[in-house]
């Protein structure tokens, strides 16, 4: 079962969110909130596995949030649900660790499937976002906002392991990796596992823009 918290300052939208995900027999609404604040101080009771956050909420808004979040429960998945693409508000998200950027005008289905997606290990972003994000990502590799790794480690990663990372920074989720490289899903999560520890790094979005400001993103595969 996905335990699942709701945080947006509107309550006709946590409540109606609360009734289409109950609907599904995997999910479960455990809490809402409508700041990230409250929602704060209900993680302090019990964590669940994945939230649903909105960004500009009075307080402490969701970017804010997230970051905080990440920190203390780096565990706890967490897509975010707003009305806003604004540039700033989805480099950060992503930055602070948000598995998933979503525009308020997805389906049910496309919703559930995020979720599921986003417990599963990959992420999800809003398909009119994507082209942006990618932008982002390649302004981003080549600035100076560098993500480091562990030197060491680097050294380190197999073949399929850099080949997971290729891939990642192509934007791949786990089971398009898991199809191309002809590997189970539960293989390509161990090695994503192990080459985060490699690198030292929070998650997959900071592997994303490593893989795409050190190029690996763009290797071939017979060259990795």
């Amino acid at each position: 079962m996905i335990k699942i918290m709701i945080a947006d300052d509107q309550e006709l939208i946590r409540e109606s969110l609360k009734i289409v995900l109950n609907m599904n027999p995997d999910m479960d609404v455990t809490a809402t909130a409508e700041n990230g604040y409250e929602v704060m101080e209900l993680l302090k009771k019990d964590q669940p596995d994945l939230i649903l956050m909105d960004v500009r909420m009075p307080r402490l808004d969701g970017v804010q949030c997230t970051n905080l979040i990440k920190e203390r429960w780096p565990s706890i998945k967490i897509i975010i649900l707003t009305t806003f693409d604004d540039d700033e508000y989805i480099y950060n998200a992503l930055k602070f660790g948000a598995s998933g950027y979503l525009l308020k005008g997805v389906s049910v289905t496309e919703l559930t499937n995020a979720v599921r997606t986003v417990i599963n290990g990959g992420a999800m972003i809003n398909p009119n976002l994507i082209t942006k994000v990618v932008k982002m990502f390649s302004k981003i590799a080549q600035n100076n906002f560098a993500v480091k790794v562990e030197e060491n480690g680097t050294k380190d990663l197999t073949r399929t392991e850099k080949k997971v990372v290729c891939l990642v920074g192509r934007g791949l989720s786990n089971r398009e990796i898991a199809e191309k490289l002809n590997l189970s899903e539960g293989t390509v999560r161990n090695n994503l596992s192990f080459v985060l520890s490699k690198l030292n790094l929070r998650d997959r979005t900071q592997l994303a823009i490593w893989a795409v400001q050190t190029g690996m993103s763009h290797q071939l595969d017979a060259e990795i």
